[in-house]
């Protein structure tokens, strides 16, 4: 088999990063290696539509006759194990070696493990298909779940196992929900959405023990409290899968770390999306680790681009968002590195808040809202935050001023 292009991780990132080879394109042998069954498929929609539908299904990312009419060679349900640099080769689980002349990996992040004893098969984690299925079998009417972990993907859990009817209680040991990247201000109205919605939303107590007997799991919190449940699902974060970079000595530094152009410490091996840090140049080079549905898309097509040759820094500006009750919430930048905040109501319980940095720059935006009533205006001040505008506090806090208006300045 000839070298050509490998990409190691069929999901958003990895098929993306393949179908932009193709584009621009590039004709060599192209092989695309998961080791999940499916087709490439979208995430997000597994704690959102896919686990509410009475029939979920994956959202692919392309068919079987858009790959193959590609000549992308898609080999599925296995697993890359070693990588021989030297060699410029990727051995299989199947036993198979590749061949590559410039290799992607896309690997993704799996569930941050529950590090407590007691937990058995009604305990689980949601990263797959497979999972969001075995956790939609429960997920109806009487029954009851217990979401340990108030992050997007617990809470987003939680409003969907509402939906269908089932009892839940959230656990968030810390003494908000959110607390990674969103403003207090916006998570207290996800907060009281959910207990608007029925959930039992516990915070500030963390778990003393997990006892699962197979029929029901007893967890106990460290202020005695039980809470007893027919399933519980863990989402207290994600770590990089990285086992495979580091075994070829790639440099690891949360995530495998990549430069501006997501090439590791081996010119010919780049690495994109959810298992990758790389630095963020409207922040000064902060180094950052994204699990987000759109830097997965962006940092795929970016990542084929200079696999090409490209030379191309990424430069995107972060954006996250998550739907619960008819609430959307979405945030373009990192909040984090704002000193100073400015609201600026929209309407109808919609606002926006802009945090700026110490010399004014508008680095950051937080909107909540009904429906899309925030989506144009976080997506004209992502654009401002590319720029490094530095629009006036008055300007940003008046809905009567257009962003628009303050973007063509």
């Amino acid at each position: 088999m000839a070298p050509g292009m490998v990409i190691i991780g069929a999901g958003e990132c990895g098929g993306r990063a393949a179908l932009t080879l193709r584009d621009l394109g590039y004709d060599g042998p192209l092989t695309l290696v998961g080791d999940e069954p499916h087709l490439p498929y979208e995430r997000p929609p597994l704690s959102k539509e896919a686990m509410a539908s009475d029939a979920p299904a994956i959202k692919a990312i392309a068919s079987d006759e858009i790959l193959a009419g590609k000549a992308i060679r898609h080999i599925h349900s296995v697993q890359a194990i070693a990588i021989d640099r030297a060699a410029h080769t990727v051995r299989l689980s199947d036993g198979s070696v590749l061949p590559y002349d410039k290799l992607l990996l896309a690997t993704g992040s799996t569930p941050r493990k529950l590090p407590m004893p007691g937990l058995g098969g009604r305990c689980v984690y949601l990263r797959t298909f497979a999972d969001a299925l075995a956790i939609r079998a429960h997920l109806s009417a009487g029954n009851r779940i217990a979401v340990i972990g108030g992050g997007f993907i617990g809470l987003e859990l939680a409003a969907a196992a509402r939906k269908l009817g089932a009892d839940v209680t959230v656990i968030e040991a810390q003494s908000r929900i959110l607390m990674r990247g969103v403003p207090a201000e916006i998570a207290e109205i996800i907060h009281d959405a959910h207990v608007a919605e029925g959930v039992d939303v516990i915070c500030g107590e963390g778990i003393s023990a997990i006892a699962d007997d197979g029929k029901e799991v007893r967890v106990t919190l460290a202020g005695g409290r039980e809470i007893i449940a027919d399933l519980a699902v863990i989402g207290i974060g994600a770590v990089p899968v990285t086992g495979l970079a580091a075994g070829a000595g790639l440099a690891i530094e949360n995530g495998i770390a990549v430069d501006a152009e997501l090439r590791s410490s081996d010119p010919d091996i780049f690495a994109a999306g959810d298992c990758c840090s790389f630095p963020l140049a409207i922040y000064g080079g902060r180094r950052v680790r994204l699990e987000a549905w759109r830097n997965a898309q962006e940092q795929g097509a970016l990542a084929a681009r200079n696999m090409l040759g490209a030379g191309e820094p990424h430069a995107a500006v972060p954006w996250f968002w998550s739907d619960q009750y008819g609430l959307s919430l979405q945030i373009a930048g990192l909040s984090d590195e704002g000193r100073s905040t400015v609201r600026r109501d929209l309407g109808d319980g919609a606002f926006i808040l802009f945090h700026l940095a110490e010399d004014g720059r508008l680095v950051a935006a937080s909107g909540i809202g009904p429906g899309n009533a925030v989506a144009r205006d976080i997506r004209l001040a992502e654009m401002l935050i590319a720029k490094r505008a530095k629009p006036s506090a008055d300007a940003l806090g008046s809905p009567e001023v257009k962003l628009k208006g303050l973007l063509a300045a």
